[in-house]
């Protein structure tokens, strides 16, 4: 962010609006736009002073600190929904704002090897074609003999 616009030159440039009033003619000698001409007396009628405005500060983070006990909570309990994380911590913050701390910490949900398919593995789906012999069993079909 650009810093801004010294003293001398506000109290410079309110001088020759004092004297003038004429905002093309005076951005072109401070070579300044004829907005911030116009802002800048606007500001001195409104508030009396030509003071640059203070800068404001950002909030900071709703979850700030809390990302090591939020680790722990999913390294304890890794199928917790983001809702039971939210209890677990002492936030009211959305559960969007959960999801995106949690991706700045670079934590992932991924399948694990543990989970299974639910159909079994060597099932075909069966075609639509008429007078097929059911040489293949269907999914879940069970062949007596």
């Amino acid at each position: 962010m650009a810093a801004p616009y010294s003293m001398d030159l506000r109290k410079r440039v309110m001088k020759a609006w004092d004297a003038s009033g004429d905002a093309d003619e005076i951005a072109a000698t401070f070579a300044v736009s004829r907005a911030w001409v116009h802002r800048l007396a606007q500001r001195q009628r409104e508030t009396g002073s030509i003071a640059p405005r203070p800068h404001m500060k950002f909030r900071s983070r709703v979850l700030a600190g809390q990302a090591e006990r939020l680790k722990a909570l999913i390294n304890a309990r890794p199928d917790a929904t983001l809702a039971e994380l939210r209890d677990a911590l002492p936030t009211t913050a959305a559960l969007s704002t959960l999801w995106l701390e949690i991706d700045r910490l670079g934590l992932t949900f991924k399948k694990n090897g543990t989970r299974r398919r639910t159909a079994a593995t060597g099932c075909r789906r069966r075609s639509a074609t008429v007078g097929r012999n059911d040489a293949a069993p269907r999914c879940g079909a069970v062949r007596v003999r």
